[in-house]
Order: structure tokens, then C-alpha cells, then sequence
């Protein structure tokens, strides 16, 4: 099988190591209608390297078997590949094994932790013996922003109106960044804040610390939405100090239909399922049934277990590059995204203006012309990127703008891949004119 062991490590400030890089993602050698393919949507999906590739066809020409099922040899090894597989993941954002819950995706695992609010709320109003960290009562409250991607949102609205609880929001300033000025927001009968590490429109980097001190100044369970930082910048959830965080390995080259939820041991501990089946039970009789500890759990079901063997590959990919190395090249081709659209007339940025303050992501409209009417000026010349709200509409309505484009980098991204993208973007207004609406 493929690895990434044993390679020197790639220098992302040279060409040689870009090259290295590069020549490990199979699709960039190929063309869009006529031109070099210019892959700027990392931020809605990574690229895969061939070892991700070869890792998940490893799973099923080796060892498919259903994993925790069955005592022959391929189930072992199956199992041993799947349980690998969440110790590289868990290693990778400082977490300990036991504390990793795969899920399908991101949307999934915070779903997890709202209907596990919601199940021991209903469970506790029927006379039940829930948690009380987990129980909500009428008037209490939700915290998240109005950075939020529509995943960390809509599943805290619904907890709200189904549980009589008030959801609230920290605001965001001119410039795309939570307004810290608005953190009193969080009061005694704040439950739950959640937000976002990375936004996903205007690549602002949340100030952490401070949210989560304001957090736990009134006891609040504190859940993180960390899609657009693991895979961008060195992440220890442990160190963050918040409760929960959630991210997907489609983001950080692994599999799609995949994700994680990362919670404190003893908080998942005390927590309902979400989903009920196999797998997760312990004791089962015609009237009841007993659940395993977590993470299996969480886990009701037969889990993607090829995409967790290649997820780990993924993880080996990411720490031969070096997360380090991965932040500062984001960070170059960001403020040189930046400085080059400062540069192109009719360009209204989305975001904070300092690369500093921001990772992964440019958002921006483009004066009189329709962001799809852009991104296919741009697609005609090869070059990929994102276009619409991004599951993110109150950041968008906050900002003044319906939807916008986004380009978002990765570490194969080359600061020539930018220049590309700018020379396009400065050819999209005077290609429709100034009359174009």
C-alpha cells in the first residue's frame, strides 16, 4: 500500500516541495474545457492524495468485513484497520481514543449533541433520571453567532423551539469578525454556546479563550464547530478547553461520508444516544435494552469503516506535511489572495482585510455581476470556486450581500494558482460590461 512514511518532508515554500506535493493529487493533472485545472474550493472539499485513494481500495481488496462482528481473521483485521483508524484521528487533534465518536459527517456529530439535549430534556419532563447537564428548561438559553454555518444553527434552533428554550447570538462587526462587544450576551441562564472556530464565508479565526471563558464563567456547555481549523491549522481540542468539536475528513483529504464528534470523556459518558440499533447495545430483552459505553455508543449501525482506514491516511498525509507548514502556506497564498484583490476594480471583500486575522478562505462580490456569472467567467478559464450563500445565508444577510464567490487554498495550492485566479477575476466585469446586473 501507499504510504507517506519514510518521505522527507516536503518544503511548501519551494517549488520542489509543491511539486512533491502535487504529484500525489492525480486530478490536478487534468484540464477544464481546454485549460490547466485551478482547484480553489478546498474549502468545501479537500482534493484526495493517492494514498487516501489507495488506502480505502486497500480496505476492500485486503480485508471487507464487518467490523466488531465477527471472530475470523478478516474481521479482525478489518476491526484493527477501523479502530487504527479513530486512534490516528484522535492523535491528530490531541484527543484520547475513547473520546473520538465517528459519524457520518460533521452535521451529524453536532446533530449528536443537540438531540442528546433534546432526548434528556423530554426524558427528565417525563420523570426520567437524565443528566442535568444535558436537561434544558423553558427560558433557558442558547448561545451560538451569526458566523454560524447553517450545521451549527439550525440543529440549536430546533432545540430551542422544542424545548422552550431562547436561542441568542454573538453579532459579527463590518468586517466579518464576532463582535466581542456583544459577548454579554452570554448570561446565568445561558446552557449551551456554539460557534465556530474558522468561518467558512469569511475565513475569520474566532477568538477561542475568550468565548469559552465567558462560557464557563456561567457554566455553559461550550461546542465547537471546527470543520475549517483541523484541517488548516495545529488543533488541540483538549487545549482549546471547549466541551465538544466537530469536523469531517472530506475537508483534511479523507473519504466523504465520514466525520467525527470529539467530546470530554465525561460528558459522553452521561450522554443518551442519538441513534439506536446495533452495535452500540450492551444487554437486549424484549422490553429493554442496556448501551455500551461510549464511543460505541454513538456508533448504532454498520460504520464506514473503509473511509476510516483511508481517513487515517489521510492523518498520516497532513503530519508528513507538518500542520505548521500547512498554517503558513495558507496564511502566504491568503494574504497574497488578499493584497491581489485589493488590486481588482469593483471588489467588495467579505472578511477581515488583514491575513492575520483570517485562514483558508476569501469570499468577495464582484460589482454588477451575479457570483454564478462570475464563477463561470472564471470555470471557462479552468479555475474552480465556490459560489452561493455556503450554508451560511445570516452571514451573508449581515454582510450585505445575497451570496458571493469564495476561493479557498490547500497545501497543493501554488502562489502561481493564485496569480491565475486574480488575472481571471479581473476579466469578469469587463466581460459582461458595465451594464450587467
Amino acid at each position: 500500500m501507499i504510504t507517506s512514511s519514510g518521505r522527507p518532508r516536503p518544503d511548501l515554500t519551494s517549488e520542489a516541495g509543491l511539486a512533491a506535493v502535487r504529484s500525489d493529487f492525480p486530478i490536478l493533472e487534468r484540464t477544464v474545457r481546454g485549460k490547466p485545472l485551478v482547484y480553489l474550493d478546498s474549502g468545501a472539499t479537500s482534493l484526495r492524495p493517492e494514498q487516501v485513494v489507495e488506502a480505502e481500495s486497500h480496505f476492500y481488496r485486503e480485508y471487507n468485513a464487518a467490523v466488531h462482528r465477527g471472530a475470523h481473521a478478516l474481521a479482525e483485521e478489518a476491526t484493527d484497520a477501523y479502530e487504527g483508524g479513530r486512534a490516528a484521528i484522535a492523535r491528530f487533534v490531541g484527543a484520547s481514543f475513547d473520546e473520538v465518536v465517528i459519524t457520518r459527517n460533521a452535521t451529524e456529530a453536532l446533530n449528536l449533541v443537540a438531540y442528546a439535549h433534546l432526548n434528556s430534556t423530554l426524558d427528565h419532563r417525563a420523570g426520567g433520571s437524565a443528566d442535568p447537564r444535558f436537561v434544558l428548561a423553558e427560558g433557558d438559553e442558547i448561545v451560538v453567532t451569526e458566523a454560524e454555518h447553517h450545521a451549527n444553527l439550525v440543529p440549536w434552533q430546533e432545540l430551542a423551539r422544542r424545548t422552550g428554550a431562547r436561542l441568542k447570538w454573538l453579532g459579527l462587526t463590518d468586517d466579518g469578525r464576532i463582535d466581542m462587544e456583544t459577548l454579554d450576551v452570554i448570561g446565568e441562564k445561558t446552557r449551551i454556546v456554539a460557534f465556530t472556530h474558522i468561518s467558512n464565508v469569511t475565513g475569520a479565526i474566532s477568538p477561542v479563550a475568550q468565548i469559552v471563558q465567558a462560557a464557563r464563567g456561567v457554566g455553559a456547555t461550550v461546542v465547537l464547530d471546527a470543520c475549517q481549523s483541523v484541517p488548516h491549522i495545529p488543533v488541540n481540542l483538549r487545549d482549546l478547553g471547549v466541551d465538544f468539536a466537530a469536523f469531517s475528513a472530506h475537508k483534511m483529504f479523507g473519504p466523504t461520508g465520514v466525520g467525527a464528534l470529539w467530546g470530554r470523556q465525561d460528558l459522553l459518558d452521561a450522554m443518551p444516544p442519538f441513534l439506536t440499533g446495533g452495535s452500540m447495545v450492551e444487554v437486549v430483552t424484549m422490553e429493554s435494552a442496556t448501551f455500551l459505553p461510549p464511543p460505541a455508543r454513538f456508533e448504532a449501525g454498520s460504520q464506514a469503516t473503509a473511509q476510516v482506514a483511508a481517513w487515517a491516511a489521510a492523518v498520516e498525509y497532513l503530519e508528513w506535511i507538518g500542520m505548521d507548514q500547512v498554517a503558513a502556506h495558507d496564511h502566504a497564498l491568503t494574504a497574497r489572495a488578499l493584497e491581489g484583490l485589493a488590486q481588482v476594480e469593483g471588489i467588495r471583500l467579505l472578511g477581515p482585510p488583514d491575513a492575520h486575522e483570517r485562514i483558508g478562505a476569501v469570499s468577495f462580490v464582484v460589482d454588477g455581476v451575479h457570483p454564478h456569472d462570475a464563477s463561470q467567467v472564471l470555470d471557462n478559464l479552468g479555475i474552480a470556486v465556490r459560489v452561493g450563500h455556503h450554508c451560511a445565508q445570516p452571514v451573508h444577510r449581515r454582510l450585505g450581500a445575497q451570496s458571493s464567490v469564495r476561493a479557498s487554498f490547500g497545501p497543493y495550492t501554488t502562489p502561481a494558482e493564485v496569480d491565475a485566479f486574480l488575472e481571471g477575476l479581473a476579466t469578469v466585469r469587463p466581460f459582461f460590461g458595465a451594464s450587467h446586473g
